[in-house]
């Protein structure tokens, strides 16, 4: 009996092995995976680009807009202490207009998209210059706590920016009615990582959602607000991604009514040691 089972046995019974056509179709599904997540990738680029160029465009308005204002004072005015006070306004316009433009050209010159030694307290103070007219529209004041011995990290500029100005616009929107912001940055306890915080007080993250808020397009939100921005589901996947590309951690800490911290880590960089 055992022989006949044994021989009843047949190479059918084995795993099936694909056929060529089968393998053909599985590369083409992950040739259009890599593809998809390439589009994707895309176009979380070009929504924080949006988001950048928005919020910088009405900054220099804004500016632009004071300036004109106050020329136009000065003109209609013949008073010495009306033309003084125009004219101080005026120069203080054009020294805020001067910091914008010299962030944007930051952004586009002196930062690279590849990896380099890169110090994230200049990041922090050029996005708050971007960012100072509309914190103070919203009524949200920005607290920051830089340790100034945090060393340099390896990373992208540009792109640790946009993850930056992402989780701020976040925290400004989770404060309709105003609010406040901790920006934290000291070298990890290790001494391996400089730690980022972006801590807010606003209405929190439930619980049930918290898993989630890292997804693409998943978003608790109705659409982009008045200022145009958010709204898309994009921005903190693209923030994860980000740091994940940089060998870091994004985590999340978030209590409902009190309010969200989001702590990166970001390895700190190891300089080569110098040729004798």
């Amino acid at each position: 009996m055992q022989s006949q089972h044994s021989s009843n046995t047949s190479p059918s019974a084995a795993s099936p092995v694909p056929s060529a056509a089968a393998a053909e179709d599985l590369v083409e599904q992950e040739e259009q995976i890599q593809f998809l997540k390439n589009e994707l990738k895309k176009t979380q680029a070009l929504a924080a680009l949006g988001e950048l160029t928005s919020t910088a465009t009405h900054e220099f308005n804004n500016v632009l807009m004071t300036i004109i204002n106050y020329a136009r004072l000065g003109i209609r005015n013949r008073e010495d202490a009306t033309r003084d006070k125009a004219l101080t306004k005026i120069l203080e316009a054009s020294e805020r207009a001067a910091k914008i433009t010299a962030t944007i050209l930051a952004q586009a010159k002196n930062r690279s998209e590849s990896m380099e030694p890169t110090d994230l307290a200049g990041i922090i103070e050029d996005s708050m210059v971007l960012l100072e007219r509309e914190m103070r529209k919203y009524r949200i004041s920005v607290e920051t706590q830089l340790d100034p011995q945090c060393p340099k990290v390896l990373a992208s500029g540009n792109q640790i920016q946009r993850v930056l100005l992402n989780l701020l616009i976040n925290g400004r929107q989770s404060m309709p009615e105003g609010g406040t912001i901790l920006i934290r940055l000291n070298p990890s306890g290790d001494g391996k990582y400089a730690e980022l915080t972006v801590r807010d007080s606003g209405s929190g993250i439930p619980r049930e959602t918290l898993p989630h808020i890292f997804d693409a397009f998943y978003t608790t939100k109705d659409g982009p607000d008045e200022s145009g921005k958010g709204g898309t589901g994009l921005g903190l996947a693209a923030c994860k991604e980000i740091i994940d590309n940089h060998q870091g951690r994004i985590r999340v800490e978030s209590t409902v009514g009190r309010g969200t911290a989001f702590i990166i880590r970001l390895p700190i960089n190891a300089d080569p040691p110098s040729k004798s």
